[in-house]
């Protein structure tokens, strides 16, 4: 343990001093998982990977102004989470393909989570974790449905045409999806906020 604490200190201070091998160390260890954030709230897996490279790029920019190790993670996903922001609310006038009352208040929802978080606080792995664990805890139909719409980038008619279902049902079940993510998610983030207020 203590090896690979050295190791990610050495590598920290070498990224500072604009080192590209240590900037290599980070960008393996953290893209997947800015990328997965992404996914998260904008839907399409190429979009995510773009915005995820442009956040490394913009840390290299910055690398001399990071102060320490736990700083890099944040900085990455505070930034992805103004671009994943601004690309949600650029899509208001331009998603052609999702019902568009329920592409409204998917957005809402995304923005609503995303205005929540704060990175400097927050500890990252954890949320990555409850949206997972909220995911897999949804009914089994309705998590496929979300699964399909949200990683696979389905439209909801190949949806409902896989599952033998009407596009009707497709809505319901991604409302459904929203409305219990929506409740699991804002609790755990208030939770958090109480966490940081009494400590």
């Amino acid at each position: 343990m203590n090896k690979n604490t050295n190791l990610e200190n050495q590598n920290f201070e070498s990224f500072r001093k604009g080192d590209e091998m240590a900037f290599g160390y980070f960008y393996e260890k953290y893209f997947r998982r800015i990328q997965s954030f992404c996914i998260q709230f904008i839907y399409d897996t190429e979009e995510a990977e773009n915005l995820a490279q442009e956040a490394f790029v913009h840390l290299w920019q910055n690398h001399e102004s990071i102060e320490s190790i736990n700083g890099i993670q944040s900085f990455l996903y505070t930034y992805s989470k103004s671009k994943c922001l601004n690309l949600i609310r650029h899509n208001k006038v331009k998603d052609k393909f999702k019902n568009e009352l329920l592409n409204q208040t998917e957005r809402e929802l995304n923005i609503e989570v995303l205005n929540s978080i704060s990175f400097d606080t927050l500890e990252l792995n954890e949320l990555e974790r409850v949206i997972q664990e909220s995911i897999n805890e949804l009914p089994r139909k309705t998590r496929e449905v979300f699964i399909k719409k949200r990683f696979e980038n389905k439209k909801n008619s190949e949806i409902a045409e896989e599952m033998q279902v009407t596009i009707k049902a497709v809505e319901a079940h991604m409302t459904k999806a929203l409305k219990i993510l929506k409740s699991k998610l804002s609790d755990y983030l208030f939770l958090i906020f109480i966490f940081i207020c009494n400590n």
